[in-house]
């Protein structure tokens, strides 16, 4: 599905500045309106050449040793590889329809690449660049991120809500996990235990345990939009950017700490605003208990018998009328048909005269 987006796609990956690459650290942004790559200089901001590729660059991975980049593009159906030293496109290949994010496994033996229109993951040789396989995946795929141990390749799907792991020593999907709605950027912790999961509609970043292969946890970011996250070396904070507040919020997080571990804190707390945490709770809402006019609580169609504590000359009226639902107590309904008789009236005695 084809909608509109911003003109830059705001994916930065570094090509790692040592003697395995180049001198420097530099950062690859792809040009969605103007078919190009623009390459910066990190550490002093200036741009240092501009790369033509194919038509709507997307998702852009480097390689392992830091020697090759490689951008998808998405209306020319193709991939291009780039010299991460001369800054020169050395081939472009076929990479399925509507090519969207990629990613590598942690070998550097294999390109994972999500086709959007596709809905599929196409996998490529990374030294021959020859498709070997097509992996079935969600609606409208968008992400593909790698786990640092090297077991899995996970993709988020932006419309059918989920997320799919791929193994990658099968190279087939073994689960999808249900999250809120329109995931979006994804990132593992440096353990592999944990991935947060940013859902774009929804307003919210999750937590899947990959023990469990579950989501655990979800927390609102305080932002509008979220679309994408990164974490910290140690893993001690989230930074996640927001697409229509136009900002990055940066939560404390420390999901890599095992559990029981006392300062593995149980909330995320935003940085962007000092003091406020933003409680992590479950997917699944919990239901707040309403009062009716005679002080019972009431959730949906069921009563509960259990009063709120009261102090003294509590002058509760009694219940009367036909109950409109059922009796609750102790997790048990009855049926509650007959009418509940008024209280009778006291009726002082004649005096004798």
């Amino acid at each position: 599905m084809r909608r509109s987006r911003l003109a830059v796609f705001v994916l930065l990956v570094l090509a790692l500045g040592s003697a395995r690459a180049v001198a420097e650290p530099r950062i690859f942004v792809t040009n969605e309106k103007s078919d190009d790559v623009t390459v910066v200089d990190a550490s002093t901001r200036a741009v240092v050449a501009t790369i033509t590729v194919g038509k709507r660059p997307r998702g852009v991975a480097v390689s392992p040793d830091g020697k090759l980049v490689y951008v998808s593009n998405s209306n020319s159906d193709s991939l291009s590889v780039i010299d991460a030293k001369t800054l020169t496109v050395l081939r472009t290949v076929p990479a399925g329809i509507d090519p969207e994010g990629l990613t590598l496994n942690r070998a550097g033996t294999s390109l994972y690449v999500v086709n959007e229109n596709e809905l599929s993951v196409t996998v490529l040789d990374a030294a021959s660049l020859e498709i070997r396989k097509k992996i079935a995946v969600g609606k409208e795929p968008e992400t593909a991120v790698a786990s640092p141990d090297g077991r899995w390749i996970a993709v988020s799907n932006e419309t059918s809500d989920d997320v799919h792991l791929i193994e990658v020593a099968s190279d087939t999907v073994v689960k999808q996990i249900p999250v809120p709605k329109n995931p979006r950027g994804m990132r593992f912790t440096a353990d592999s235990r944990r991935l947060f999961v940013a859902s774009e509609q929804a307003h919210v970043v999750s937590v899947i345990d990959m023990a469990e292969m579950r989501v655990v946890k979800s927390a609102p970011t305080g932002g509008s939009r979220p679309v994408d996250i990164t974490l910290t070396a140690d893993g001690s904070r989230l930074y996640v950017s927001h697409g229509q507040s136009g900002d990055v919020r940066v939560l404390d997080s420390v999901a890599d700490r095992p559990d029981g571990d006392p300062r593995r804190p149980s909330h995320l707390v935003d940085r962007a605003q000092p003091g406020r945490a933003v409680p992590l709770r479950d997917r699944r809402p919990r239901q707040r208990a309403r009062r009716d006019r005679h002080g019972l609580e009431q959730r949906g169609r069921s009563y509960s018998l259990r009063h709120p504590t009261v102090g003294r000359g509590d002058r509760r009226p009694p219940l009367r009328g036909r109950a409109l639902g059922h009796i609750t107590r102790r997790n048990q309904r009855v049926p509650l048909r007959e009418r509940i008789a008024p209280s009778s009236p006291k009726v002082r005695p004649a005096r004798a005269k």
